[in-house]
């Protein structure tokens, strides 16, 4: 089974940084697409940025320029830096992961989410 384990969240002032990170493990073939999600109650889940296999991000309008996505593949780890926070940035944040198990079948986790607070 292919797991993820998120971790970084916290209370942050307006105008501070966090850096969430999470680590897949479990029989993992291969990892494509990595992704950071954030949600709030009674809200769809929605993209905040992406990460492909060749390194090709992609981010929400309002993550350009304050959050960076990175991935190291050894590690099978995505992180997500976050400058600038305001508290409209203020949700539950997930990660979700792609790709293959050993035995090549195909995969899509997500992490059990971490909460983000910004506020003075």
């Amino acid at each position: 089974q292919v797991q993820l384990v998120e971790s970084g969240g916290g209370l942050v002032q307006p105008g501070g940084s966090l850096r969430l990170s999470c680590a897949a493990s479990g029989s993992i073939y291969r990892i494509n697409a990595m992704g950071w999600y954030r949600q709030a109650p009674g809200k769809q889940r929605e993209l905040v940025a992406g990460i492909s296999s060749d390194a090709t991000t992609n981010y929400a309008d309002s993550a350009k320029g304050r959050f960076t996505i990175s991935r190291d593949n050894a590690k099978k780890t995505v992180y997500l830096q976050m400058n600038s926070l305001k508290p409209e940035d203020t949700d539950v944040y997930y990660c979700n992961a792609e790709g293959q198990e050993l035995s090549r079948r195909y995969f899509l986790r997500w992490g059990q989410g971490t909460q983000v607070t910004v506020s003075s």
